[in-house]
């Protein structure tokens, strides 16, 4: 008992000697008032130095031509190396990802085509790589996309290529068969699935509505706490989110963000069956820009005869004697003709990469068809 309260005192003691140590509130609050007027000045400097940039570069540019993912990824990387808290690294990225997107919308604002409708996960893959001062453009199909940027009404686009549970989206593979565009980004996004309806509770769900991606992503869970609901794959989980504001008994999945946009209540929250599931977007556009330092490249590439004994080997071999790391390969037909199949690559690094370009060089000689899709920055966060 006397060990007890004397430990008691002792913890009393202390903080009272704490309290009396600490600034006053007002004090506090002072300083933060302080800070915040350093901030916007700062902010503000910034903001005519990114003028100035891009005067310097073109007086009658456009926002377009002053965009430079591989010096934003720089930025982001150092801003990463240098946070030492308490601000989380994905905090810190996010600020400074806004910060560079209101300096860049100076004079007009990137117009970014995407995958609709509005409150999808490309939407969201959007704000995250270009932040919120861009005018973002929903579309209906992948293709609208890639047609949007070709004939010039959007500067860029984000599409969905693939997800960690569910594998590759075979429609922006086969875009690229026919399209001029290139990649200049990719964006990896955490995928979490949200039950949103206007009922009280799931005994009163009659059916749920979601993308089928995001459905085969929740198939455990539907199983084991709704297994006798209809399951209905629309367009969109947005599609899902307005059928399930707008039809009786019907419920989404979709991401949180839809709850807010469509007026739904959360029912459950983070319904996939993995904790990891991710998705991968790319950032695609006309344009080609320099390496960053930590790149991946992007290969569209044929062999003549698929059907020879080690042709895809052979085709291969510069990138294994180079020691170029491949990090995904794909397979879709050619549409040329008949059982005939090209390649996606990604390999890592940058095309202009000393020694990625001498590989890539044999392996276009190698080659009955060869094209770089895009060299970009690898994905930050």
């Amino acid at each position: 008992m006397r060990r007890g309260s004397s430990g008691t005192r002792r913890r009393g003691a202390a903080r009272i000697g704490a309290a009396a140590t600490s600034p006053p509130l007002e004090e506090i609050r002072a300083r933060i008032d302080a800070i915040d007027e350093s901030l916007q000045g700062l902010l503000n400097e910034r903001a005519g130095l990114a003028q100035q940039v891009g005067i310097s570069k073109n007086a009658a540019g456009r926002t377009v031509d002053y965009y430079r993912p591989e010096r934003e990824a720089e930025v982001l990387r150092a801003v990463l190396a240098r946070n030492r808290g308490p601000l989380r690294d994905e905090e810190v990225v996010r600020l400074f990802r806004e910060i560079m997107s209101a300096c860049l919308a100076q004079q007009e604002p990137l117009k970014v085509a995407f995958l609709g409708p509005e409150g999808t996960f490309t939407q969201q893959a959007v704000f995250k790589q270009f932040g919120h001062s861009v005018r973002a453009l929903a579309l209906p199909s992948i293709e609208e996309v890639f047609h949007e940027i070709e004939s010039g009404a959007a500067d860029f686009g984000v599409v969905p290529i693939e997800n960690s549970t569910e594998g590759t989206v075979m429609h922006t593979l086969d875009r690229f068969l026919v399209s001029p565009l290139s990649i200049c980004g990719e964006v990896e996004l955490r995928i979490h699935q949200y039950v949103l309806g206007r009922m009280k509770s799931l005994a009163d769900v009659r059916r749920v509505c979601s993308h089928q991606q995001s459905l085969a992503q929740c198939r455990e869970w539907l199983d084991e706490y709704l297994p006798e609901v209809e399951r209905v794959a629309v367009s969109s989980n947005a599609e899902a989110a307005r059928r399930a504001r707008d039809e009786q008994g019907t419920a989404a999945i979709a991401g949180e963000v839809a709850a807010e946009i469509y007026g739904l209540e959360v029912l459950v929250a983070k319904i996939e069956d993995r904790a990891d599931n991710t998705t991968r977007f790319l950032v695609v556009g006309s344009r080609t820009f320099k390496p960053s330092g930590d790149d991946k490249t992007t290969l569209l590439v044929s062999v003549a005869h698929t059907d020879a004994p080690g042709a895809l080997f052979r085709l291969l071999e510069p990138l294994a004697t180079s020691g170029i790391s491949m990090t995904r390969i794909e397979s879709r037909p050619s549409r040329r003709r008949k059982w005939d199949y090209v390649f996606f690559l990604d390999v890592e690094g940058h095309a202009e990469d000393p020694k990625l370009a001498g590989a890539l060089a044999e392996l276009k000689r190698r080659s009955s068809l060869f094209r770089v899709l895009g060299s970009y920055p690898r994905s930050i966060l």
